[in-house]
């Protein structure tokens, strides 16, 4: 089997400190952590058209999200193989779960949400409903039969450098929303841009370029 590029040194929460150069940028008072970012229907970006972001982490270094539903032709036992962990009990019920195109930046590295619990290396709780975690102890946990019950697992992350997404919802690119720990988890994956709109009261077909965001 051939070895996944997925590595097992990931970067460290809150990792938006490293940004880079940050000096002559505006600081937001607008903060995004817990929310969803949808692309309004207009968006032709080959990336993020129809997406819909998770955002972990929003800061004055800018804005780490994960997409949510966009699935890769990789599942969650592809990649136990792929990286070579054993796994001892099971996937309990995950073995065939997508694992996600989570955005472009650090695609060759894993990436998991997942309800908060058990302490791993390299984690960020960013409610009490969800943690972003970047260390490899989380899949040998689950490779072990002691992960968290509900976890999404992406490959790379999104990412944006001060004021760039607010510049982008400023120009009608995304729609924002507080997130739903049922969409992100729970959710089929094509139903889940849909879903989002609707917490907004939104039915997408209705939707127009020019509506703004809430």
């Amino acid at each position: 089997m051939k070895k996944s590029k997925i590595g097992t040194t990931l970067p460290v929460p809150g990792m938006l400190h490293d940004a880079g150069e940050s000096a002559g940028v505006a600081t937001s008072t607008l903060n995004l952590a817990n929310h969803f970012l949808i692309a309004m229907p207009s968006m032709q970006d080959p990336v993020f058209g129809g997406a819909v972001v998770y955002v972990c982490e929003h800061n004055e270094n800018g804005v780490l999200g994960v997409v949510i539903n966009k699935p890769t032709d990789m599942t969650m036992h592809t990649l136990f193989e792929r990286i070579e962990l054993k796994v001892e009990s099971g996937l309990e019920g995950h073995d065939d779960e997508p694992i996600m195109f989570g955005g472009p930046v650090q695609d060759d590295r894993g990436f998991v949400l997942h309800t908060p619990g058990h302490r791993y290396s390299s984690s960020l709780t960013v409610t009490d409903e969800i943690a972003f975690t970047t260390s490899i102890d989380v899949l040998e946990a689950v490779a072990a039969g002691e992960g968290p019950p509900r976890m999404l697992v992406s490959i790379g992350y999104s990412g944006w450098s001060p004021g760039q997404l607010e510049d982008e919802i400023g120009r009608n690119g995304w729609l924002t929303v507080g997130a739903d720990p049922e969409i992100l988890f729970n959710m089929p994956i094509e139903e889940r841009y849909t879903a989002a709109m609707r917490l907004l009261g939104i039915d997408p077909l209705m939707l127009t370029s020019e509506a703004g965001h809430a």
